[in-house]
């Protein structure tokens, strides 16, 4: 049977180039279906991470603690005192990368020419460098310098809407521990460049100073923290829900569940594209060898009179599917490789970038190769390919040589 199958091979393949036009419109379906579900792989899994990424590095992290209430009515009202020795350990310990305690409310911000709504984060600034980008996308002025800086910083576009600058002044004001109304004249030191969400909701002093200027002495907002991986986030979680019983804790997914939708729709996405880019592919292919059947009537016909099992016309009608799921499928990866290839810095969504922000995602989408994806996707596509060819070879193969040769 080898030996037959090796003879085979070559004929197959002869037998493509007999119709050059339809084995190539039939290498070009299976091409384009297979690009198109790689391209798609490559660019949702891309706007997956970036729409996590973006949530979780701007100011969520992996998890956040909060007291009671907090979440529902973001004020001074519902604080929490610092981490005591139990809680504290447990931050400290190796299955937190990284923490940071904020004071975070909402707040007014006035310039001589405008007032609009923010939220005023008071931070530690070396403990903010480790768990999010913003202290890194200052791009004019300069960041916060400790626990106590009285300056602050704002995001470029919220600065452009107050017409204000490095160097000027703003007036906050936000509701105090005793539930008056605070107000304090602050120094912009420097603008950051993010998202547009984030520059135009967020503002930041130094925690101390937030702390004075609030009236609540020592106490915090909340804490965002890092694990070492996600698989330890879920029994991280557990453990501060032990250690901490009246806190409020939730991981990003509870916090940030727009961006934890666009994580978990992107594989149902991708079924469904597979779905109807393999019915493509299938349906072009079994129109396409069935009509080479048709055609070749008498030439099964006479192969079987010259001796060739039917059998063996069968295999020759799916090795000639197999010739062409190969070159379709090697045409498709060369192609989705050179179209992730073509954009080394990123894909710019450009006026797309708005509706990606939407969902957390960036303007800028880094693309990469999974490999994985790529070899099962290309299989999946090949044996269906090929499977879809069973019945045409099967036409083929029973084919009556008295009754083919009889035909005109």
């Amino acid at each position: 049977m080898i030996t037959r199958a090796r003879l085979l091979m070559p004929l197959a393949w002869r037998n493509l180039w007999r119709n050059p036009r339809r084995t190539i419109i039939t290498v070009l379906v299976v091409s384009v279906g297979l690009w198109s579900i790689l391209t798609l792989a490559v660019v949702l899994g891309a706007l997956s991470t970036s729409s996590r990424d973006t949530t979780l590095k701007l100011m969520t992290g992996q998890g956040q603690i909060h007291a009671a209430g907090y979440r529902d009515d973001p004020t001074v009202a519902h604080r929490m005192p610092p981490p005591n020795t139990s809680l504290a350990r447990m931050l400290h310990s190796p299955a937190v990368q990284s923490f940071a305690a904020r004071v975070r409310v909402s707040a007014i911000v006035q310039s001589e020419y405008k007032t609009l709504p923010v939220t005023l984060a008071g931070v530690v600034p070396a403990d903010e460098r480790k768990i999010s980008v913003i202290p890194s996308q200052v791009t004019i002025g300069r960041y916060l310098d400790g626990a106590g800086d009285n300056v602050i910083v704002l995001g470029r576009d919220l600065a452009e809407r107050l017409k204000t600058r490095v160097g000027k002044r703003v007036v906050v004001m936000t509701q105090n521990a005793n539930g008056q109304l605070a107000e304090r004249a602050f120094r912009v030191a420097g603008l950051f460049a993010g998202s547009r969400r984030a520059e135009d909701e967020f503002i930041f002093t130094g925690i101390q100073t937030a702390q004075a200027f609030t009236g609540i002495g020592n106490d915090i907002s909340e804490i965002s923290f890092e694990t070492t991986s996600d698989a330890a986030l879920p029994g991280l979680i557990t453990a501060l829900h032990q250690i901490a019983p009246n806190l409020d804790v939730q991981s990003w997914k509870e916090l940030a569940p727009l961006p934890y939708a666009v994580s978990a729709y992107v594989d149902l996405i991708l079924v469904i594209w597979l779905g109807i880019a393999v019915s493509l592919v299938t349906s072009g292919i079994v129109n396409t060898q069935l009509m080479a059947v048709f055609e070749r009537t008498r030439e099964f016909g006479l192969l079987q009179a010259l001796g060739m099992r039917p059998r063996l016309v069968l295999v020759e009608v799916a090795m000639e599917s197999m010739w062409l799921n190969t070159l379709g499928i090697a045409v498709g990866l060369a192609a989705a490789i050179a179209s992730v290839r073509a954009f080394p810095n990123g894909l710019e969504l450009g006026f797309l970038a708005r509706g990606a922000e939407i969902f957390g995602g960036s303007h800028l989408l880094h693309l990469h190769i999974n490999l994985g994806d790529f070899v099962l996707y290309s299989l999946i596509i090949w044996v269906l390919g090929v499977a879809a060819t069973l019945w045409p070879a099967r036409r083929a193969s029973k084919v009556s040589p008295v009754e083919a040769m009889s035909r005109t």
